[in-house]
């Protein structure tokens, strides 16, 4: 038996809350299991996701547009989560939109500590089908460049009229990095 929170005993507890392991006490936990597999994933985007990533590389956003509501899709879906309806007409998007959120990161996408912070944001495209001022809209989670840690930090950012810098078109490989980032709209 172990102590809970209040200092009575609490019956299984190997960690009480509060209490971290140290490695050796970690590993001489009974169960633990030191194997590492070795994984292999094969991964099918899919319809819509494949024709998205070939007009990434093509140095085009797509989504879908639903007949019934008329809600453009980025990145695409085959069926509207609203209308339940199969989504079969393609837009092209011009890639221009406003940043709804940034955030500026000292994290990589893998978890390691950046020396330079990356500045990410939420991407509203310029799209019809959604209702303007709604939290509902067509859009991408990327990178922001052109932009300091201290136009986030003051929200000057927010707003902000921004188009995609896409990879030269040799570089790209049919993925959401085949736009470097999207960058402030000059004028």
């Amino acid at each position: 038996m172990s102590k809970g929170l209040s200092g009575r005993r609490q019956p299984g507890w190997v960690n009480p809350p509060g209490h971290y392991l140290k490695r050796d006490e970690m590993y001489a936990l009974p169960g633990l299991v030191r194997y590492k597999p070795r994984a292999r994933y094969l991964f099918s985007a899919g319809q819509a996701q494949s024709r998205f990533l070939q007009g990434l590389k093509e140095g085009r956003i797509l989504g879908t547009r639903c007949p019934r509501c008329g809600r453009v899709y980025v990145p695409p879906r085959m069926y509207c989560e609203y209308c339940h309806t199969r989504t079969m007409e393609w837009v092209e998007l011009p890639g221009t939109g406003v940043v709804h959120t940034a955030v500026v990161s000292y994290i990589a996408a893998f978890r390691e500590r950046l020396k330079e912070p990356v500045i990410v944001g939420v991407i509203k495209l310029d799209a019809p089908g959604y209702v303007e001022g709604g939290y509902e809209f067509a859009g991408l989670f990327h990178r922001l460049c052109g932009v300091t840690p201290e136009d986030v930090m003051s929200g000057r950012v927010i707003g902000m009229r921004v188009k995609p810098r896409w990879k030269p078109p040799e570089e790209r490989r049919g993925d959401v990095n085949d736009i470097e980032c999207f960058e402030p709209v000059e004028g």
